[in-house]
Formats: C-alpha cells, sequence, structure tokens
C-alpha cells in the first residue's frame, strides 16, 4: 500500500473509531439540527470542520503551535457541549437566518479538535522527513470517515422524522440534549485542574 493510502486509512479508522467517539458526538451535534434536504449545508459543515482541524493538526504536527494536551482534552467536550445546547435554542421551520452558528462552531472548534488529533499523528509519523502527503491523506482520511458518520445519522434523522413523524423539533431535542449529556461526562472524566 502507497504511504498516501496507509495515511488515509489511518485517518479513516481514527474517526470511525469507537474510541474516538468525541469527535463522532461532535459531527452529530454539528448535524442534530439538519434533515436529509439540508444535505448540502452539512456537506459545507463537515468540510468547515475538516478545513479547521487540518489547520492546526498541521501547524502542531510541524510544532509550530504547542497546547498542553490535558487542556485540550478538556476542551473538545466543551467544544461538544456548548454546540449541542446551541442547538436547543434554534428555531425550526423559520425563515433562514443569514449567519448560522453551526459554520463558526465546525471551523472554529475545528481547530481545537485538530489539536486533539496532532498528537496521535505526530507518534505516527515519527521522524518522517516530508509530512505534507502524510497529512493530506490522513485528513482526506477523516473527512471520509465524517461523511459516513453524517451519512448514517441523516438517514436515522429520515427514518424518525420523515417516516415515523417525529417532530423535526423534537428529534433535535433528544439528540442534542444526549449529546449535552454525554458531553459533560467528558468534561468532567477530563477536567484537568
Amino acid at each position: 500500500m502507497s504511504q498516501f493510502g496507509t495515511y488515509l486509512e489511518v485517518g479513516y479508522r481514527h474517526i470511525i473509531d469507537q474510541n474516538a467517539y468525541d469527535h463522532i458526538l461532535f459531527v452529530i451535534a454539528l448535524c442534530a439540527i439538519y434533515v436529509v434536504q439540508d444535505w448540502k449545508k452539512v456537506l459545507i459543515l463537515v468540510t468547515a470542520f475538516t478545513i479547521g482541524h487540518s489547520i492546526t493538526l498541521a501547524l502542531s504536527t510541524l510544532n509550530i503551535v504547542n497546547f498542553r494536551t490535558d487542556i485540550i482534552e478538556f476542551l473538545i467536550p466543551v467544544t461538544i457541549f456548548i454546540t449541542a445546547v446551541s442547538n436547543l435554542f434554534k428555531k425550526h421551520g423559520s425563515a433562514p437566518s443569514k449567519f448560522n452558528s453551526n459554520y463558526f462552531y465546525a471551523l472554529f472548534f475545528g481547530l481545537i479538535h485538530g489539536l486533539g488529533f496532532s498528537n496521535y499523528l505526530k507518534s505516527l509519523l515519527g521522524r518522517e522527513e516530508n509530512i505534507f502527503t502524510p497529512l493530506l491523506a490522513f485528513n482526506v482520511g477523516l473527512e471520509l470517515g465524517q461523511i459516513l458518520i453524517v451519512v448514517f445519522f441523516i438517514i436515522t434523522s429520515f427514518v424518525f422524522v420523515g417516516l415515523f413523524n417525529v417532530a423535526r423539533r423534537d428529534w433535535n431535542m433528544i439528540v442534542s440534549s444526549a449529546v449535552a449529556g454525554i458531553a459533560i461526562i467528558l468534561m468532567i472524566e477530563t477536567k484537568f485542574w
């Protein structure tokens, strides 16, 4: 397998790994307010998240930025909590606003999540001289894994909202509340003080 293929697979497996459920929860929190018809918006969100974490992943891997791991591990569930709770206050069925906070969350919080990925990637890269190809492949793998998670979530959303007629507001409330609750547990488990 080529170097690109190897790191692509590593990135893909990293995001869908059940041990990486904090990143899966963040993607679900971003998507909780959307349904199948919003697939383009969701694709933009996932790409914004990838851009965000790609920036800090590259900067950290190149040792341009460094942060304490324990603080980052705490901040990741904080980003999940903020995103999930903000979903609880969004109105559905009204005219779309010019600014959707989820795009901001995806990009900005992606920067924090990238720092979380960076230690893992640094350990894999070891003393590689050229990190461009592995970094690109790892990010493409992450993006593919995130798209898989989104597709699964959107299909699940369609089943409940579209087929079982669960109100879109209720679906959002259930999913976002559950994600926020799990995020609180993760914050308690990862507190750094």
